[in-house]
């Protein structure tokens, strides 16, 4: 299985994700994550990505794509992966399918995880998260026992700046803008899968089941 995961920030992406790797052994590869790891280990495309992101600038095409070719030859791809947050614009999907031309590697779904902008509203401004293990919360469906205390850790739970109503709104606009044109990018490549993302967990994994089913 390899697939990737198109949403906007609060669809549920990383849940999904987690629901389809309890049952296929596929990677789960978040270009934030690979990002951090990278400026964190210090290589040379973290470094060259921290010069951007010093300077408050997004980090170039080239070099998120850089570090997405040394994640996909790492062992754990070799079963399938879900790539989450690449591509987000139309040039990334057209240098992912070089990138993985090159490699001996094709899609099987380009799954858009779709949900309304008022349920990602509801579900981002309740969000909380400890600060010192990153334990993931929200007020509504999975309070913390203690009140801004991490169940886990006994960390400081908090929210994020970026989760305010307004910041939400302008997140949303951004992806609606750059991610409406991706969309039919994958739908004239015949590997869209659009998902009610307001279901269960399961319902990603249900949905692409029934698809190789056919």
């Amino acid at each position: 299985m390899r697939i990737i995961l198109l949403g906007a920030p609060g669809a549920g992406k990383g849940t999904q994700a987690d629901s389809i790797k309890q049952k296929y052994p596929v990677a789960h590869i978040s270009t934030g994550d690979i990002l951090r790891a990278n400026v964190k280990a210090g290589t040379a495309l973290g470094r060259n990505a921290k010069t951007y992101m010093d300077a408050g600038k997004l980090v170039r095409d080239e070099v998120i794509i850089g570090m997405v070719e040394k994640r996909l030859e790492e062992p754990d791809c070799k079963e399938g992966f879900m790539l989450d947050g690449f591509p987000r614009t139309t040039p990334q999907a057209e240098a992912l399918d070089k990138l993985l031309k090159k490699l001996g590697l094709a899609l099987d779904a380009a799954v858009e995880l779709e949900v309304s902008d008022e349920v990602v509203v509801g579900r981002l401004t309740t969000r909380r998260g400890c600060k010192n293990c990153g334990e993931i919360y929200n007020t509504v469906t999975k309070p913390t026992r203690a009140a801004g205390i991490c169940d886990k850790c006994g960390g400081s739970v908090v929210q994020r700046d970026d989760d305010r109503e307004d910041v939400i709104r302008k997140r949303l606009a951004v992806y609606h803008e750059q991610t409406a044109p991706l969309i039919e990018y994958y739908r004239a490549q015949g590997i869209l899968v659009t998902v009610d993302a307001t279901g269960g967990k399961d319902v990603v994994l249900k949905t692409l089941e029934q698809r190789a089913a056919r």
